[in-house]
């Protein structure tokens, strides 16, 4: 049986705390802990099981598939509470970090942000996981805590809409390093410091899947017209999936195009692709929110006036993307 301090977690925070105590009365360092967790399957220690009892007689489960949920309310209620203790261990160790910045008074000069890449749907709008069904709030508002040592701001939140994007140009000026005129995110400093907004609305989403705007307030997630999701292409220079190279078939469908505006002048290869066959984004609809009085995106309105508004922010923001045109006929917005 393995100790808890033997798991890849563990291993990781331990390896980022000790390179905190090598390194913390030095200048212009930068450390990243990515430690995967919380992930599927939700494995945890007993003791952070604990903190959430509750009678299961169910079969074992701690590893949702990407579905719709089949499953009992006991299982759905059961799998939540093992989400929570893995939350509750990534916790405790994120507090060794903590402590260790308390322990060397280093809140004075250093930047430290807490932040991850998607949520996780935990049966909300019945369904498991993420990919397959719209980019809900549950996946797409992201958790992100900043401490930004020159403004001194702490137990306050911002209205602001900022995006992943924006953390690579807040440490570079954190730095005091040049941003790159191509690169669309911006600096959080003044957003921290003086509550400034530095967009009106933002783009996100998945390829091939819905095309999602937010102006804070309203979401609207924009669905491929047509059932087979076309037409689409992947435009790239390194032809690879996250698990495989791309077959011949996709390859034959290969032309050099370009530049894209942020391709440096470089051109790129465009690719037919080839959907999912269980990922039907069309069957969803286009949908839109108002978050105010819908914050569970539960009740989509029928608003054509708010509606035109957000295509609006859409098309300007695809635009700014250098997105391609057959985007647009994708979307049902090349009128």
């Amino acid at each position: 049986m393995q100790h808890e301090e033997d798991q890849p977690q563990a291993k990781t925070f331990y390896l980022g705390m000790e390179f905190i105590q090598k390194n913390y009365t030095e200048d212009n360092w930068f450390l990243q802990i990515e430690t995967f967790d919380p992930h599927e399957p939700f494995f945890t220690q007993k003791k952070y099981k604990d903190l959430y009892p509750h009678d299961y007689q169910g079969p074992h489960f701690d590893w949702p598939d990407y579905k719709r949920v089949t499953e009992t309310p006991d299982q759905v209620e059961h799998i939540r509470y093992q989400y929570a203790a893995l939350v509750s261990m990534c916790d405790h160790y994120l507090g060794k970090v903590l402590d260790l910045m308390d322990q060397y008074d280093m809140w004075k000069d250093t930047m430290l942000i807490v932040n991850t890449d998607h949520g996780y749907l935990l049966a909300e709008h019945d369904w498991w996981a993420k990919c397959v069904q719209p980019f809900y709030n549950e996946v797409a508002h992201l958790p992100l805590f900043i401490w930004d040592p020159r403004s001194d701001k702490r137990g306050m939140r911002t209205p602001c809409i900022v995006q992943t994007i924006d953390l690579a140009p807040t440490l570079l000026e954190f730095f005091g390093v040049n941003i790159p005129t191509d690169m669309q995110g911006k600096s959080l400093r003044n957003v921290i410091a003086l509550n400034q907004p530095i967009r009106e609305a933002a783009l996100f989403g998945l390829h091939g899947a819905h095309v999602n705007v937010t102006d804070g307030r309203y979401v609207y997630m924009r669905a491929p017209v047509r059932p087979e999701n076309e037409p689409i292409y992947d435009y790239t220079l390194m032809p690879t999936h996250m698990r495989k190279r791309f077959s011949p078939e996709e390859m034959r469908t290969a032309e050099l195009i370009g530049p894209l505006s942020f391709t440096k002048g470089c051109p790129v290869l465009r690719i037919k692709s080839f959907p999912w066959e269980d990922r039907n984004y069309h069957q969803f609809g286009t949908l839109l929110f108002d978050l105010e009085q819908d914050p569970k995106q539960e009740k989509p309105l029928n608003d054509p006036v708010v509606e035109k508004q957000m295509i609006k922010q859409m098309i300007r923001l695809m635009k700014e993307s250098d997105a391609p045109v057959e985007q647009y006929e994708r979307l049902g917005l090349n009128g």
